[in-house]
């Protein structure tokens, strides 16, 4: 049986008089924790529950199960869904695989359920338990698995289901309208018109740090003139082709590596940087909050970023440069073949959902870490994305949104206004939150 000295460290005594004296199950061969070894799990499968938002739902539903389980076993933090004490020896490893694949194996289609659940038996069978405990593992998977069941039965009418909702505005300067390429296999067009009304996690309404009308919205207006100028120029198609190695380049293609690794990537590698992932570093409870707080944190953003997409309703800059010449601005001159350097996405541009979501998760880093100088690396160079670094968390967010724009996909205004309501977002999640017990 393992009861080694990894183990006493990851439950000090501290937390309470049966940490010092259980073995809890381990791993036979770990690198990273429970907790970040099932966040990337999730990572690889979540994918196939739809686009981004519902990506990040799912990200949420499985980082509060895992936290919520931990702490229903050892309370440390408040928890989400209220989920009553579970048995104090049970294994936390086991607990937290069965809370992620609770969650992802109710909300992922069932081709991609036999990949979830090869990971778990696998996982499981890679635990043991203490002679005096010899069920910690089956008492685990039932915390585990009752903290799954709890966020699916509060997020079951969440809004996120509702159909979405037809669009059929006119055609006029300002207002968005579809644009090329449509999506494949006759997909609902635009996206997510239904998301704005999804009940936030943390936030009381989806109105909460919503951006104000900005005068860029007003086509007459300097701002809108300057905004309109910069993305004709450097996020179009040829300048960006014409030097792809360039810095603009190098960062709009950054920031396409997927909904996945724009947050828990870059969380990960940050935890990883500091030693914070593994299972010697006896930090499973800090880091479930982390990635609940997050997970929370970006979902509750886009909530915010759809709502005011569709009120705004504003068009991209692949309708804007193409018919300039109905906006009334003699400074904005019309270029009908016009064509961004990456694919826009099928809704409206104000404000941007990318930069929110960089700035939610590097708003709650921020307060996590008690500042924003956490400097830290990321990319994918085995899938082409080179890797960069950042000497802040608001570098990073910053130059997310900077990537919408050299894409040609975002008017510079949308992605700033998304940085800021991000950072107001994910300050006000980790500030309400999951709050340490006395």
């Amino acid at each position: 049986m393992k009861t080694s000295a990894i183990l006493r460290q990851r439950t000090p005594l501290r937390h309470g008089l049966l940490a010092g004296a259980l073995a809890l199950a381990l791993p036979a061969v770990a690198s990273a924790d429970a907790v970040t070894y099932w966040n990337k799990v999730a990572n690889d499968n979540v994918a196939a529950v739809g686009g981004a938002p519902l990506q990040y739902r799912a990200f949420a539903m499985a980082q509060i199960a895992v936290h919520d389980a931990l702490n229903a076993i050892e309370p440390r933090y408040a928890t989400y869904t209220g989920l009553p004490p579970g048995n104090p020896y049970a294994s936390r490893e086991a607990a937290v695989a069965a809370a992620a694949r609770g969650v992802l194996v109710a909300l992922l289609p069932p081709v991609q359920d036999g990949i979830v659940e090869a990971d778990y038996a696998n996982y499981l069978g890679g635990l043991s338990c203490p002679a005096d405990h010899a069920t910690c593992i089956e008492d685990g998977a039932i915390v585990g698995e009752a903290a799954a069941q709890a966020i699916l039965a509060l997020r079951a009418n969440d809004g996120s289901a509702t159909p979405h909702l037809p669009y059929a505005e006119p055609v006029m300067a300002g207002m968005y309208q579809p644009t090329l390429p449509l999506p494949p296999n006759n997909a609902p067009y635009p996206q997510f018109g239904n998301w704005g009304n999804v009940t936030p996690f943390a936030l009381a309404n989806a109105r909460q740090f919503a951006p104000g009308r900005s005068d860029f919205l007003n086509m007459a207006s300097n701002q809108y003139t300057q905004d309109f100028n910069e993305v004709k120029v450097v996020g179009s198609a040829a300048v960006r082709q014409a030097a792809p190695n360039s810095e603009e380049s190098l960062i709009a293609r950054h920031f396409t590596l997927g909904p996945g690794a724009n947050v828990n990537g870059i969380t990960r590698s940050i935890l990883a940087a500091r030693g914070l992932d593994t299972a010697e570093s006896g930090r499973l409870w800090e880091n479930a909050r982390l990635f609940a707080l997050i997970g929370m944190a970006v979902n509750d953003g886009l909530t915010v970023v759809f709502n005011a997409k569709y009120r705004f309703k504003f068009w991209r800059p692949y309708t804007a440069i193409r018919n300039a010449d109905i906006d009334g601005n003699p400074e904005t001159e019309m270029d009908a073949g016009w064509q961004p350097y990456l694919t826009t996405p099928p809704y409206p541009d104000y404000p941007c959902g990318l930069p929110s979501v960089v700035s939610t998760s590097t708003s709650v880093l921020r307060d996590y870490f008690g500042t924003d100088a956490v400097p830290f690396d990321f990319g994918n160079p085995a899938g082409g994305f080179p890797m960069r670094h950042y000497d802040t968390l608001s570098q990073a967010a910053n130059e997310s949104a900077m990537a919408r724009v050299y894409s040609g996909i975002h008017f510079r205004s949308g992605c700033f206004a998304s940085v800021e309501l991000g950072q107001q977002v994910g300050h006000f999640v980790y500030s309400t939150q999951l709050k340490p017990l006395p």
